[in-house]
């Protein structure tokens, strides 16, 4: 499937950032449970499919995600949970489907179709790693519905400068 570029509106969300290396992501989508269950708690729905954000990202080191969970408003969590709103603007987007260990192949399509197409990032290089303004990962396939990772469809969404 051929990425494209789609605008976004500001969206709020509740979050759980964590450092984690790349064999650590169950550590990050691991929270999703919980702060569904709080914000059952407080009744509050969501209005979207949750997703990890990718806020810093060094391959051969540490990367800084979040589970994030969209939702209509401000709304009040405890920490380690936090609110926060991911940026309005051009993201460039493309949908997989099938196992999450392809998700690296995938993006590096996504980064390399961007590249020939003269796009710029919403990213900035740091001596930790690429600090990225908005970098998605919205998860559409709930897992006790669908149990074949195979069958899973994620949506990579990439904000533009």
């Amino acid at each position: 499937m051929e990425p494209i570029i789609v605008r976004r509106e500001a969206q709020a969300y509740v979050g759980r950032r964590e450092t984690i290396t790349m064999t650590e992501f169950a550590r990050v989508a691991d929270h999703l449970p919980t702060m569904f269950d709080g914000l059952a708690e407080r009744g509050v729905q969501s209005c979207g499919p949750p997703f990890l954000r990718y806020r810093l990202i060094d391959m051969s080191a540490t990367l800084v995600v979040e589970a994030g969970i969209p939702v209509t408003g401000e709304v009040e969590v405890d920490e380690p949970t936090f609110a926060d709103v991911l940026p309005a603007g051009n993201y460039v987007t493309v949908t997989h489907i099938g196992h999450p260990d392809e998700l690296v192949g995938v993006t590096a399509r996504l980064l390399d179709w961007a590249q020939e197409h003269d796009l710029t990032w919403d990213m900035s290089p740091t001596l930790e790693g690429e600090m990225w303004g908005c970098r998605l990962e919205i998860l559409t396939t709930d897992p006790a519905q669908e149990p074949d990772m195979h069958k899973w469809q994620t949506i990579l969404m990439f904000k533009l400068a």
